[in-house]
């Protein structure tokens, strides 16, 4: 097997630091401005919003990381429950979502450095986008990412651990040095009050403000899950850790913004008027605390620099997890057995960042497309849990919980929200990108058999309708969330909440023993035989 190569070295901690360094990236030095931008003071309760949502979801692949504990996992369960079809658009869509983060860590550190006081500085962004030179410097940025992760995955380890120490430091030493410089509470009723933009743009915020993107950083410890010393343990304590320190963090962070903000400059249009370059270093020197700007612009590059480098890890375990389900040639499931890093998948995803960064080279417009991509590829994890509890009830499961019947469609409920708080025409468009990913999918399948092929295709219809339904809805939904209005306000969401539930009970009776779980089940069995063999032996 390709992926024997990989190292069983990660233990809870450098797992919990791979969650956590992949959640506090450049999320926390854009997320509090940009979801002020859009809701205001109730952003706090965006943050909350968004961590309930994403826990409840990491819930149900906690149970699905524990059983397959196998590289690149978060885009294989699907597969395994479903077949070909619903298995590869999942892992599109998630791979889709992680691979355009890296991009956006090395854009929001050149941002960050555009606030610089040299010219050249100046002119690698233009206040919307990177220049030339921007995207240059970004580029040298990606290099780095990978370069690190090329060596080893020890390497790899030691790194990052030392780097999220930083990236929790930093925050933290943030958030309190701006609360004690200036904590304004009469911010909270200026400027429109507390909602000024009412509630619905509290729950835009969540799918587009950079919210999503942060707390979806949870799936990195999965997708590492061959390389955990002890996954049954560690994997679970991993994902919840790091989404409840971030939640702290990111509040800290929201509220120190909020309540440092200058009243002049909300008294020129508001919350939605505000355009800092660098908010939070801005905000810095505006208070006159110039050491803490100077400590922001250092770890605009080292907090983003940790998630695209843990990204760029991730990511080449999902395509190797890809090619093990078939769409994908062999080279991509080569790993090499020096070092336990998959090295062509490595070099696969580097051109797809350089892609996405010359295409998308603001940081704004990559969290949008993060953020719903991310959200069509957790609506897997509900469905996928319950069908494989129906399709094998026998199969080890370290992480059982008993409310999982309950957890898993208010998951799927969770999900579908926020995917149409996005508002149209942003969910039509990244469903869009999902649909371009069906060709190569076809390459490999459609060559087989119709009687090999019909299960798949049968088992995989409801993830296709499920995301046409939903850009319908998001047509025709309200109007605070960009539809044309067919959809009363209320009621919008109530429709939502009952397709969402429609799909995932039509999603979970379509599982069946498809031969990628079968196989799966024959792996993991072989492999706890050997270990078994061993202990006796010992």
């Amino acid at each position: 097997m390709s992926g024997s190569n990989y190292r069983r070295s990660l233990g809870t901690v450098s797992l919990t630091a791979v969650g956590l360094g992949s959640i506090i990236g450049s999320g926390w030095l854009f997320g509090a401005a940009k979801a002020s931008h859009l809701a205001g003071p109730a952003a706090i309760f965006a943050w909350v919003i968004g961590a309930v949502v994403a826990l409840t979801i990491a819930l149900t692949y906690t149970e699905l990381g524990s059983m397959f504990p196998k590289a690149g996992g978060m885009v294989r369960y699907g597969q395994y429950s479903h077949g070909s079809l619903a298995g590869y658009l999942a892992a599109w869509a998630n791979w889709i979502a992680i691979v355009s983060v890296i991009p956006g860590e090395a854009t929001a550190s050149v941002t960050y450095m555009s606030s610089w006081k040299w010219s050249w500085a100046k002119g690698l962004y233009n206040g919307t986008e990177l220049t030339g030179s921007g995207v240059a410097l970004a580029s040298v940025l990606l290099l780095v990412y990978f370069a690190l992760n090329w060596w080893a995955i020890t390497l790899f380890a030691k790194t990052n651990t030392a780097i999220t120490v930083f990236k929790i430091v930093v925050p933290t030493l943030t958030a309190a040095t701006l609360m004690l410089s200036h904590f304004d509470t009469h911010n909270l009723s200026r400027a429109g009050g507390f909602a000024p933009h009412g509630w619905n743009a509290v729950f835009n915020a969540v799918a587009v403000s950079g919210i999503v993107w942060a707390y979806n950083g949870f799936q990195s410890p999965l997708n590492m899950a061959a390389e955990a010393r002890n996954p049954r343990k560690s994997l679970p304590r991993a994902v919840i850790s790091s989404i409840l320190i971030a939640l702290v963090i990111y509040v800290a962070l929201q509220v120190a913004f909020l309540m440092a903000v200058p009243a002049h400059d909300l008294a020129g249009g508001g919350w939605s008027a505000l355009n800092f370059k660098s908010p939070l270093a801005d905000l810095a020197i505006a208070w006159g605390i110039n050491w803490l700007a100077m400590l922001l612009y250092a770890d605009a590059f080292i907090s983003p620099s940790g998630t695209g480098m843990i990204y760029a890890a991730t990511t080449s375990r999902m395509i190797h997890g890809v090619q093990e389900n078939g769409h994908l040639p062999g080279v991509f499931g080569k790993v090499d057995p020096k070092t336990g890093v998959p090295r062509p998948a490595l070099l696969l995803n580097l051109v797809v960042a350089f892609a996405f960064l010359a295409v998308f080279r603001g940081w704004g417009s990559l969290a949008e497309i993060v953020s719903v991509a991310t959200v069509i590829s957790y609506i897997t994890g509900p469905v996928a849990v319950m069908s494989l509890r129906r399709l094998a009830p026998d199969m080890p499961r370290p992480v059982q919980l008993k409310a999982m019947p309950v957890i898993a469609p208010v998951a799927m409920v969770f999900g579908s929200l926020v995917l149409y708080w996005a508002k149209w025409p942003l969910t039509g468009k990244v469903i869009l990108l999902m649909a371009a990913g069906l060709p190569i999918w076809a390459f490999y399948e459609l060559r087989k058999p119709m009687s090999q092929l019909k299960p798949h295709l049968k088992a995989g219809v409801w993830m296709v309708a499920y995301l046409f339904v939903m850009a319908f809805i998001s047509y025709i939904g309200s109007k605070d969330y960009g539809g044309q209005g067919y959809l009363p306000e209320g009621w919008d969401l109530l429709v939502v909440a009952v397709i969402g539930l429609a799909f995932y009970f039509w999603g979970v009776r379509s599982a069946w023993h498809n031969p990628s779980l079968e196989a799966v089940r024959e792996e993991l069995k072989a492999a706890q035989d050997d270990a078994e063999r061993v202990s006796t032996a010992v």
